[in-house]
């Protein structure tokens, strides 16, 4: 992966990472203070703003797309599957509304985030700006917290994501 970014500026490696689904900040932010060695403040700002980048297309798009796409069956059973995803993923939101929706993308466990808060949102019919603000809020406070665990070093970033996973994975067997 490192291969294919390091023709691009640590900068723009940072907010290209941050921007993509899966990687996000979690792997933006300990790429720009762990391996590039960029200050901090300069790190969560460029990975914040990636990571929000997309959110409005998302919230925008989704919706049309799919109902654009599924005439085509490999399309329309990838959308059902984000789709299924996401409702079991956004029970907390289900209940909590815009305060489910930001912890959703705040709390940096595996399977949240930008991309899929915006996937819930779209599930579950909230209204763009109040689904823009609550996962720009979560992205912002996930920031924090990723930074300060990356500027820990390598092996509390792995020991982070280690106890997320586990957490991630014991909560998903309810």
């Amino acid at each position: 992966m490192l291969e294919h970014i390091k023709g691009l500026p640590p900068e723009l490696a940072v907010l290209f990472l941050a921007a993509l689904p899966i990687f996000e900040l979690r792997g933006a932010i300990p790429l720009g203070i762990i391996y590039y060695e960029l200050p901090f403040w300069k790190t969560l700002i460029l990975a914040i703003f990636g990571n929000i980048l997309p959110v409005p297309f998302l919230l925008i798009l989704l919706r049309p797309l799919s109902i654009l796409t599924s005439r085509w069956r490999i399309t329309r059973s990838i959308f059902e599957l984000l789709y299924k995803i996401a409702r079991k993923k956004g029970v907390s939101v289900s209940r909590l509304k815009l305060l489910g929706l930001y912890l959703f993308v705040a709390l940096p466990v595996p399977g949240t985030g930008a991309w899929m808060g915006s996937l819930v949102a779209e599930v579950f019919n909230i209204p763009f700006l109040p689904a823009f603000l609550s996962i720009s809020l979560g992205v912002i406070t996930a920031g924090f917290v990723v930074a300060f665990v990356s500027k820990l070093g390598i092996i509390a970033v792995v020991v982070f994501f280690v106890i997320l996973f586990a957490i991630s994975y014991f909560l998903s067997r309810e």
